[in-house]
């Protein structure tokens, strides 16, 4: 992906420096490699769906920033950037509404969200009431050398799949999902979400397509990253992988083969329309 030298957004919070607490506006060996499995299987992007507290203390640990570290923020900028000239112009062509856009923040070993605490193990989030995205920059080291999902690309697929669950509350579609989950059994609850993640992952494709049609940035292989990061955070590779018998009814974000095929569909079609995970029977 050809990033460098380019536009970084400035809808970013760095908390990576900071130490002690503040008070927050709003809303929560191979033994570390399957822990961090689990949390990610079980605190991924699910948030957005978790009860929504008011108030709370925000905090994050002083830690050392490594020149990796702050490559991986420019990254992020240059890729939420991206995200906001490409969702701006989507939302004026198929929606007809303008696109605000979400505040991404930058932690580093832990911090505390309106949606609960943030850390290694949760994974990159997006939180609804706070309309902010919060990523650990040391997670893409992780998904390159514990998850086997390198690449550029692999890591900006991560950031686009959580400004997408922005755009889903932008539509209000989060919204409906949050009613309908309170009232139904685990299992169904557990279904509904799928939905929602597979329709970020396409949402997340259609993002590909505009961002290659817009700013050229693709390199070859680059696709190639972000199918192969989708399989390896469907839900029964990483129960495999934590050594766990696969259980769909406990599936939250869907198969390795239906996030890529998801993702696939919006890369080919570039309409939000042809995403409703929520019209059709077969996923």
């Amino acid at each position: 992906m050809k990033w460098q030298g380019r536009r970084g957004s400035s809808n970013i919070e760095d908390r990576r420096r900071s130490g002690g607490a503040r008070r927050a506006g709003g809303i929560g060996g191979i033994a570390g490699v399957l822990i961090l499995l689990a949390g990610w299987y079980f605190g991924v992007d699910t948030s957005q769906f978790v009860d929504l507290g008011g108030g709370g203390v925000q905090s994050s640990q002083s830690a050392e920033i490594t020149p990796e570290d702050e490559r991986a923020a420019e990254f992020v900028s240059v890729t939420l950037a991206d995200t906001e000239d490409v969702w701006t112009d989507i939302f004026a062509r198929q929606v007809g509404q303008p696109y605000s856009p979400p505040t991404l923040v930058l932690f580093k070993g832990q911090t505390r969200s309106a949606c609960g605490g943030a850390s290694a193990a949760t994974g990159p989030f997006y939180c609804p009431p706070e309309r902010k995205a919060y990523l650990d920059t040391e997670f893409f080291v992780t998904l390159d050398q514990r998850l086997g999902a390198s690449g550029d690309f692999a890591a900006a697929y991560v950031v686009a799949h959580e400004i997408a669950h922005h755009v889903q509350n932008e539509l209000g579609i989060l919204g409906q999902v949050n009613q309908l989950r309170a009232q139904m059994s685990e299992a169904d609850s557990n279904a509904m979400s799928v939905r929602v993640e597979l329709q970020a992952d396409c949402f997340s494709g259609i993002w590909t397509r505009a961002t290659q049609a817009r700013f050229a940035s693709l390199e070859r292989g680059d696709i190639e990253e972000a199918i192969n990061a989708a399989a390896q955070i469907g839900d029964d590779t990483l129960q495999r992988n934590a050594g766990q018998r696969v259980q769909p009814h406990t599936f939250t974000h869907g198969t390795s083969a239906q996030r890529q095929r998801w993702f696939r569909r919006g890369l080919e079609s570039g309409n939000l329309a042809d995403c409703d995970t929520f019209a059709i029977n077969q996923l």
